[in-house]
């Protein structure tokens, strides 16, 4: 039987990715997910698309990328994530709260609009957790590059219930 969370992305007509599906001859020793107690830390996700390959496309957000496809790639982000959330927790509605989200755009020298892009993210992740539990405390900067040239990497802390 799904859970009340999972019936929600049904409901919305939304697809968790596969796991992410890196180039060959990467190697990233981490761990997707950490708990302790009832904290959650998530490492650093990007955009991918269902079937868990890297989103296209790629480079800078004011370059290569317009901002509209920028919100888009961070959309893609808070599922990547919610898909890891998913299988490392079997169950989203453990999730309590999103407490902190630290969004990084791969942004053009002169692009300033990295609080709209990181948007895209929240929400989100809003719309599937509902503004009590999705509400995060935040942060939204550029970076000169980001790894495989993604547009959008964002990482995240939940709380669980205990």
């Amino acid at each position: 039987m799904a859970g009340k969370i999972e019936e929600r992305i049904r409901e919305l007509g939304l697809e968790l990715p596969s796991p992410l599906q890196l180039p060959p001859g990467v190697d990233v020793p981490l761990a997707m997910v950490r708990i302790v107690g009832t904290r959650v830390l998530v490492s650093g996700h990007g955009p991918q698309e269902t079937d868990g390959s890297i989103a296209q496309p790629l480079g800078q957000v004011g370059k290569e990328l317009t901002l509209e496809e920028g919100i888009e790639a961070a959309r893609k982000v808070a599922l990547a994530m919610t898909g890891t959330l998913q299988r490392e927790l079997g169950d989203l509605d453990r999730i309590k709260s999103w407490v902190k989200v630290f969004g990084m755009v791969n942004s053009a020298p002169d692009f300033n609009g990295q609080t709209p892009v990181i948007n895209g993210f929240s929400n989100q992740i809003i719309e599937i957790f509902g503004r009590e539990s999705g509400l995060a405390t935040r942060s939204a900067v550029g970076m000169a590059n980001l790894p495989f040239s993604i547009p959008v990497e964002v990482e995240a802390e939940l709380e669980l219930y205990e």
